[in-house]
């Protein structure tokens, strides 16, 4: 292993040591988080950020988000219900929160409505030996029917409203993390029961806004 290498597996340990003394509990989210070199996710500039559990601009008017909120959002969906294997993720970003389910889930489908973003996350995934995600881009808003139902669905920025196109690519005992909110923003925990969805408020959080449409 050489310097750099040591110095990133050192960086995540201490991270993942810091994201249970927060109150994560799941080791297998801690280690995914700690196998990840989250500096591979930054612009060079804030590189020297990269194990501080906070958010960080990425460009294009978006952000990585803090790790302990992709530890949290990930232990929840581990929490549902069915066992789940198929993930779709809105807002692929960084590609941060992909390699993270990337490592504990069969298959990541993943959806970025800005190109160029959706383009470096692929890179990223390929240098880290990542194989088990499809990319698309698109609007997040309508999800990614053909690939549905999904056992559980996690949304990176925040809806406006609870998005019904979503709600509805939930397979039976899914469970969907979204935040939600404009101002006032809360992370919402759903689960589908048939034709029912029950929705548990976690906690305030802070995410860039969920927009509609797609952009070159």
């Amino acid at each position: 292993m050489n310097n750099t290498r040591r110095t990133s597996a050192r960086s995540g340990d201490a991270l993942a040591q810091l994201l249970r003394s927060e109150g994560i509990t799941n080791n297998s989210v801690l280690q995914a988080i700690a196998n990840i070199p989250r500096e591979r996710f930054l612009p060079d500039a804030l590189q020297h950020k990269a194990y501080q559990n906070t958010a960080l601009p990425i460009g294009q008017g978006q952000t990585i988000s803090q790790p302990y909120i992709v530890a949290r959002m990930t232990e929840l969906l581990l929490q549902a219900p069915c066992i789940p294997t198929n993930i779709l993720e809105i807002g692929t970003g960084s590609g941060y929160q992909t390699a993270v389910l990337a490592q504990l889930f069969e298959r990541v489908y993943s959806v970025e409505r800005i190109k160029a973003l959706q383009f470096q996350a692929k890179r990223r995934m390929n240098q880290l030996d990542l194989h088990n995600i499809s990319m698309k881009h698109g609007d997040g808003w309508q999800g990614w029917s053909s690939k549905a139902p999904f056992d559980a669905i996690i949304v990176t920025a925040a809806a406006a409203h609870m998005p019904e196109q979503l709600l509805q690519q939930l397979n039976e005992g899914g469970r969907l993390i979204i935040p939600v909110g404009d101002q006032t923003q809360q992370l919402h925990c759903v689960t589908r029961h048939g034709d029912e969805f029950e929705s548990v408020i976690v906690e305030p959080v802070r995410f860039v806004p969920l927009v509609p449409g797609a952009i070159i």
